[in-house]
């Protein structure tokens, strides 16, 4: 009797797609996903979905193949909400190399608005790296190219600037996910123009709604959004404690959802990009970003609420 025998990429293909398919929740139809909400980079006009996706610590997983399987399914989950955000970067370990992977083996690409950062001292260790962050994420273009923590950040700009001249890069940008850094930041978006500036904010870290947030609005600068569960700090304070009675009027089916609409429903955030590495929780992520919003009233309406528990 004949056999049939299959490589090892189409078998690897077969044990994340059923590895995804047990952990993940059932995949909806074109008719029941919710619209996610989009919100335009001022530089360009180009709208984006409000909700992607971190990877840090989240896709260092390396070869292991059965965690591979599993991260398939949160990127599947993302693609199938509508979204296509992932922010990355060469500090966190072989995330690049992961999704990289993982995305040339569903032919994903298209499908995805790529985003990496230069973390390295010196204009010639930067080139380095950026080309290897290139090579890892298997592309030959990324929408978004950031200065990692404004680390030497004089000395990369001429490389940004000459990767967008080229068409390699479309956006730039600079990010730090710490509070005492938000005045500097401030100050490099006034000396030097960037696209795109990436922050902490969250319920538990809203800083960057002083000065810093307003002053991109002001200036067109889009947001991204890290740290919007402070590292599970959020979580860790509501573990045990229902929703508000008024969840639904804010659009909200759970905690997560609650976090991320707080965030985004800032007038001058562009996408927040929650980590997540388990499918069901990046599809209650990216149902944050159906319509409406919160507006004003119910955002301060949910900040008291946090405040008081």
């Amino acid at each position: 009797m004949a056999t049939t025998r299959i490589d090892r990429r189409t078998a690897l293909k077969l044990v994340a797609a059923a590895t995804a398919a047990a952990l993940a929740p059932p995949r909806l139809t074109a008719r029941e996903a919710p619209v996610m909400t989009t919100r335009r980079i001022p530089v360009s006009g180009e709208a984006i979905p409000v909700i992607g996706m971190g990877s840090s610590d989240t896709f260092d997983v390396g070869t292991d193949g059965m965690q591979r399987a599993v991260l398939q399914g949160v990127l599947r989950n993302l693609v199938d909400a509508g979204g296509s955000v992932i922010d990355t970067s060469p500090m966190y370990g072989s995330a690049e190399s992961v999704l990289g992977d993982l995305i040339d083996e569903w032919s994903l690409g298209p499908k995805l608005w790529l985003a990496t950062k230069v973390w390295t001292r010196g204009r010639e260790a930067g080139v380095k790296q950026i080309d290897a962050s290139f090579a890892r994420l298997r592309t030959k273009k990324l929408e978004l190219l950031q200065i990692h923590n404004l680390l030497d950040w004089r000395e990369h700009v001429p490389t940004l600037r000459a990767l967008q001249a080229s068409g390699k890069v479309r956006y730039s940008g600079i990010t730090h996910y710490r509070a005492d850094a938000h005045a500097e930041l401030e100050r490099v978006l006034g000396a030097e123009k960037f696209d795109w500036v990436q922050v902490n904010y969250s319920l538990a870290e809203p800083e960057a709604a002083a000065r810093l947030l307003p002053f991109c609005q002001d200036k067109g600068i889009a947001v991204m959004a890290n740290r919007p569960f402070a590292d599970g700090a959020l979580f860790a304070r509501v573990r045990g404690k229902p929703l508000p009675p008024w969840a639904a009027d804010v659009g909200c089916e759970s905690w997560g959802q609650f976090f991320l609409r707080w965030v985004i429903s800032h007038p001058a955030v562009t996408c927040v990009i929650p980590a997540t590495s388990k499918p069901q929780h990046m599809a209650d992520n990216a149902a944050a970003g159906r319509a409406p919003l919160p507006d004003a009233r119910q955002r301060e309406r949910m900040r008291a609420y946090w405040e008081s528990l």
